[in-house]
Parts: C-alpha cells; sequence; structure tokens
C-alpha cells in the first residue's frame, strides 16, 4: 500500500497529456471503481472515526487527519448498496472536489492504471448502478466503473446553484442569438452551470462529452463558416469520456471554422490544476468548480466585449 500512496503523491503532480490515470478501489463485492488520481491526495487505513448527531446516513462519521477533519463517506452507502462492515480492513481515498476536501470510505485499494480518454466511455444504458457512473472502461478484460463523484455530493451537500441579486440582474444585450454551450459528463454538472448561466437570458446547448460538444460544434459552424455567428462561448469541463476538455480546446484552435470560439475550462481540479497545459492547449480562460457567482460573471464580461 505504501508503494500506492506514494505514486499518488508522485502522479497528482502531472496534468493532461490526454491520459488519465485511475486509482482502482473495490467496495463490498468484486467489482472495481475508478477515481482520477489527479484528484487524490491521500490513502490512508480509515482512522479512527468521530459519530456527529445529524450527519448524512452516508456519512459515517468525521476524521482528524493532518490538522483537518474531513467527513468520510461510505461510497457503497452513496451508491445503493450495503455499508462497508469492517472498518479495520478498510481504507479512506482523500480526495479535493470543488475546492473542498473529503474522504472516501472504500472496501480495498489495489493498484494505478494508465489509460487515455479515449478509451473511457459513456456507461452503458440500463446497467444497475447507471444513475451513479459517470463513465466505464476496460482494463485486463474487466469492466472499471468510474463514479460520478460530483452527484454522490450533490445529493449529501447540494451546492447552491444560485446567484446573487446584483449578478441575477445582468443580461446580454443585443446577442440573444448567440449560444451558451456547455460540455460534461456529470448530469449534475451540466444542471449546475446551465441553471446558473440561464440567467443572462441566452440559449443554452450541451453535450455529455468532448467529442460530442466537437461534432455539435463542427456541425453549426458549417452553416455559416465560422463557429461564433451560432456560439458565443464554450464552457467545458476537463475530465470527460471520449475526449476530454483538453483535447477538445485544442482540436477547436485547430480548426479554422472553430479557432475563434471563446473556450473556458470549468473543472473541480482546483487543487491540482495545471496553467502550463491551459495554455498550451489555448484555452482563454479557467474558472475552478463551482462558484455562480464568478461563472456567470465571467461569461458575461466576454459577451460584452465580443
Amino acid at each position: 500500500m505504501s508503494e500506492i500512496m506514494n505514486s499518488v503523491n508522485q502522479r497528482t503532480q502531472l496534468v493532461g497529456q490526454n491520459r488519465l490515470e485511475l486509482l482502482l478501489f473495490r467496495l463490498n463485492g468484486r467489482q472495481k471503481f475508478g477515481i482520477n488520481v489527479f484528484k487524490v491526495r491521500e490513502v490512508l487505513q480509515c482512522p479512527k472515526l468521530t459519530s456527529i448527531p445529524r450527519l448524512n446516513s452516508f456519512v459515517r462519521g468525521v476524521a482528524h487527519i493532518r490538522g483537518q477533519t474531513i467527513s468520510v463517506i461510505d461510497m457503497s452507502l452513496a451508491t445503493g448498496g450495503k455499508a462497508i462492515v469492517n472498518l479495520d480492513t478498510a481504507f479512506v481515498v482523500i480526495a479535493e472536489y470543488n475546492s473542498s476536501v473529503q474522504g472516501f470510505l472504500v472496501g480495498a485499494v489495489e493498484r494505478i492504471i494508465n489509460t487515455n480518454w479515449e478509451a473511457i466511455m459513456p456507461p452503458p444504458k440500463g446497467s444497475g448502478r447507471a444513475s451513479y457512473l459517470t463513465a466505464v472502461t476496460e482494463f485486463e478484460n474487466e469492466l472499471i466503473e468510474i463514479l460520478d463523484v460530483e452527484k454522490i455530493l450533490n445529493e449529501i451537500s447540494p451546492i447552491s446553484t444560485d446567484v446573487s441579486e446584483s449578478v441575477s440582474n445582468m443580461s446580454v444585450e443585443n446577442k440573444r442569438e448567440k449560444i451558451i454551450f456547455i460540455a460534461d459528463d456529470s448530469a449534475v454538472a451540466r444542471n449546475q452551470v446551465k441553471k446558473a448561466l440561464s440567467t443572462l437570458g441566452l440559449e443554452i446547448e450541451m453535450a455529455k462529452n468532448g467529442l460530442e460538444a466537437l461534432n455539435r460544434l463542427k456541425a453549426l459552424a458549417e452553416e455559416t463558416g465560422d463557429i461564433t455567428d451560432k456560439v458565443g462561448i464554450l464552457v467545458s469541463d476537463i475530465e470527460m469520456p471520449e475526449m476530454d476538455g483538453y483535447t477538445l480546446t485544442a482540436e477547436i484552435k485547430n480548426d479554422p471554422a472553430l479557432k475563434n470560439l471563446h473556450v473556458v475550462l470549468h473543472t473541480s481540479l482546483s487543487g491540482v490544476f495545471n496553467q502550463a497545459m491551459i495554455q498550451k492547449v489555448g484555452a482563454d480562460d479557467f474558472i475552478a468548480k463551482f462558484h455562480p457567482d464568478e461563472l456567470v460573471t465571467s461569461v458575461q464580461k466576454w459577451f460584452d466585449n465580443i
């Protein structure tokens, strides 16, 4: 296990290069799950948990780790399974999402695998746990399920999508024919962004991954020859199956019909965000998830300048 921890510490310093490194874990059964290594701070054997009244039923308790008090979420309970019983052999994955740190209680931690985004696919329709999956992949003839952590966290502690009154009074004048395009593999995240940006009064179109977004943007561009005649801005997640946000941005900036599109990368990779990678692919802006006022203000200001 010390090798896994050391590997996590080293690899969380890397971002991009169109590859995905997954930390594999199990809950109660044999099924393997994955979490992006770049969101993992630490993996440790389950420490002593302290119960606190009125905690969400999925939160097994809080742990005091390196000067922080961290809620520990039972990932099996949170995805509709049975509670992880033997805490003495369980592990806690400390991860950062949306500028906050959480602990995920898992039954066992196995290894880190290196794959690429092209091998990450949307979850199959009709699978029992599909509502909690954001993607799947295959490794050594085994199906790896990638959980929609943003959905899980939102069910436990919903993120406010409300925009403050001063910001909600903003609107985009004389550009109402423009579309705001959103790309994100998490349905929860897509709807959060849509609700916030709806205050600008513009049409919004959404895609579930980078490849779907790219194909749709190309189709829109074919109508006039320049995507900016139709779309004012793209707000894209970075981690998406089939094509990640880095690759999507690079494809856009290398396409004459798309290159003028303003691209904002909007990601929960706040703790390990690599500014050099954003510059390399040519993204125009970066906003950490999820701050409704900041997102709406940034988009509104861009529309005012075009």
